[in-house]
């Protein structure tokens, strides 16, 4: 499998540093730039990519390295230099070990994974793996950084890490084949996890997220379906009829833990004025669930910078009007996971943001707190709609490849203007037996409509449904 190696620095790796760790390859490599200049490859001499090395980030957030890598870092801040061999080729693993072993041993800092430091001899070229049984074709050297595999319909990507998070790599190879109209496909091994900003991505076919498994081979670790390798991609084995497919038996294997996960989909749409700053919305929603702002923001994971609405604002000002996507995270004590998405719109600068926060099995999640978060939503920042649920999950956030029960609604809100523009009283007046809370002055108000809330309890989606289709006259 492709390996990604990380050096962990309590200094910023110097140009010296890395063509230091670059030369590792031998003088015959060549380097070039790639990812508009955000990533440097080393090639072998047919142009073939060995190791792509991603320009240093500074991590400032603490937990990143925990949460992400499983491993132990230098106190913030400190520096994550990132470097990805190449599938195929029997030097590029060693050559991304010794890379990373050089540029730690220059800077004092350490190698993820440990078993991945290498000596800091020259690594020998070798000659490329025979292909008569080498399955589907390799990418071919000019494919973006990220990709293992390309067909004509999917890009794969191999990885072996404990979370596959939405790195910078990550997030180019989706913008790369989403452009290519191709899907994109995650390869991993069974001990892997998923970060919930990488889930909307691999949840819809052809992308999918691939989990190896000993038993029957391979297996959607969203679904459970069954996967093999046909036609230049990974797809579902056929069932006994044409109806079904088979579910791995890796993927029925639950145990009950009693943690909870409350995530909070919102959105809010602000009239655009130079004064506007950006994120405030869900600085909000964290204050009133756990007291106290985010610990830290990114356009990728790991989450680097200290949580700031000027800086955030400023960077999707510079971005402006092509729309922004941010990861926002929570500090250890009490996990939290954010995407916030800007972009312009003529109603105005929207903000679509999702937050989940994880409770241990001793831990009550705030479902009293939520009419509050809802009335600061509404009558300071432009609330549209908010929907609360909670659900059976673990407390760390991470995506596992095992059965996850759906979350149940614990309550919903509609801002001021969408209460407004329902004729009469039928905002208020529900077939629900739950009166809805006003949020805000009588004169402009919005409507909080509470639901049971217990985890596992499905049925409040026919109550939900139900007030869908009155809100909507249906």
């Amino acid at each position: 499998m492709t390996t990604d190696v990380v050096a962990l620095t309590p200094k910023m790796p110097d140009p010296w540093s890395v063509l230091a760790g670059l030369l590792s390859g031998g003088p015959d490599r060549r380097v070039r730039p790639a990812g508009d200049g955000a990533v440097i490859q080393l090639c072998d001499e047919q142009g073939r990519p060995l190791l792509a090395v991603e320009a240093p980030l500074l991590i400032q957030v603490e937990g990143e390295a925990e949460r992400l890598l499983g491993a132990d870092a230098p106190p913030v801040p400190f520096w994550w230099t990132e470097a990805r061999a190449t599938t195929g080729l029997p030097e590029a693993e060693d050559l991304a070990g010794t890379f990373a072993s050089r540029v730690a041993a220059l800077n004092q800092g350490s190698v993820w994974p440990p078993g991945a430091a290498r000596s800091l001899d020259v690594v020998e070229p070798t000659e490329p793996a025979g292909t008569e049984d080498a399955g589907p074709a390799l990418a071919p050297a000019d494919a973006q950084p990220a990709v293992d595999v390309l067909t004509d319909q999917v890009a794969v990507v191999i990885q072996d890490r404990p979370v596959i998070a939405m790195t910078a790599w990550l997030s180019s190879a989706l913008a790369a084949t989403a452009a290519g109209g191709l899907g994109l496909q995650i390869v991993t091994p069974p001990g892997t996890t998923l970060s919930a900003t990488v889930r909307p991505s691999v949840g819809r076919a052809p992308s999918r997220w691939v989990v190896q498994d000993e038993e029957c081979g391979y297996y959607d670790g969203l679904t459970g379906t069954v996967l093999s390798w046909r036609k230049g991609m990974f797809r579902p084995v056929p069932g006994e009829d044409e109806h079904s497919t088979p579910v791995a038996d890796t993927f029925r294997q639950v145990t009950e833990t009693c943690e909870r996960q409350l995530t909070l989909s919102f959105r809010t749409v602000h009239p655009a004025d130079e004064r506007l700053v950006l994120g405030g919305p869900l600085e909000a929603v964290f204050h009133e669930l756990t007291g106290r702002a985010p610990a830290g923001w990114g356009t990728a994971e790991p989450a680097n910078s200290p949580w700031s609405l000027r800086q955030l604002t400023d960077l999707a000002r510079e971005r402006a009007p092509e729309p922004t996507w941010f990861v926002v995270t929570g500090t250890p004590d009490r996990p939290a996971l954010a995407t916030l998405r800007v972009h312009r719109t003529t109603a105005g600068v929207e903000q679509e943001m999702t937050v989940t926060f994880g409770y241990g099995a001793q831990e009550n999640p705030p479902l009293d707190a939520l009419p509050a978060a809802a009335e600061v939503l509404a009558t300071r920042h432009h609330l549209v709609s908010m929907l609360a649920q909670i659900r059976k999950a673990p407390r760390d956030l991470a995506v596992r490849p095992r059965f996850e029960p759906p979350g149940a609604p614990a309550g919903f809100a509609l801002g001021p203007d969408e209460v407004r523009a329902m004729p009469g009283d039928r905002a208020r007046r529900t077939p629900l037996a739950a009166i809805p809370v006003p949020l805000g002055p009588a004169t402009r108000h919005g409507l909080y409509y509470p639901f049971r809330g217990a985890p596992g309890d499905l049925s409040g989606w026919q109550d939900f449904a139900r007030l869908m289709e009155h809100l909507k006259g249906e």
